[in-house]
């Protein structure tokens, strides 16, 4: 259910989960690994203080991922998945077989799962997203991976992903 080149179709609950996780690392994060810095700053000599360099580096860490949160939660489009009408979309559930082998993943972004489950997450813009998006149950696709080697994925399940 993409529509627009940097929109991502997230469930509610994710959406409530990803807006929570920036507000977090927004407000507390930030003022923690600040104080963290100041703390290690007032230690002396930066050039070798391993905790001055460590909390800058979380920073960085903390800096980046409020990016990439500010960034989806911008563009997201929330709502329930698509309808299971057997065509490959954004927050579809594929089934196919690759190169002789079964697999089950998800076609989307990884901010809709939770960390625990088991279900591999693809990105509609991966080689091999691109290569299904669109296509429908029973369809046969070859796509040329990043190695060079061509890649064959018969599609026999499409279903709409319940969180």
């Amino acid at each position: 259910m993409s529509t627009g080149t940097n929109e991502t179709w997230l469930t509610q609950e994710a959406f409530d989960r990803r807006s929570a996780e920036l507000e977090e690392l927004s407000v507390t994060g930030r003022t923690e690994i600040a104080k963290k810095i100041e703390a290690a700053r007032e230690e002396g000599d930066l050039k070798e203080n391993g905790g001055y360099h460590a909390a800058k580096e979380e920073q960085g860490k903390i800096e980046a991922r409020i990016r990439v949160l500010t960034e989806l939660l911008r563009h997201a489009k929330v709502g329930d998945a698509p309808a299971s009408d057997g065509i490959v979309a954004s927050g579809t559930v594929v089934t196919a077989t690759i190169q002789g082998d079964e697999s089950v993943f998800l076609l989307g972004s990884r901010e809709i799962v939770d960390a625990d489950t088991d279900l591999d997450v693809y990105s509609e813009g991966s080689p091999l997203g691109a290569a299904i998006l669109g296509h429908r149950v029973g369809d046969t696709v070859t796509y040329t991976a990043p190695n060079g080697r061509d890649i064959t994925v018969a599609i026999s399940k499409v279903e709409a992903y319940e969180s």
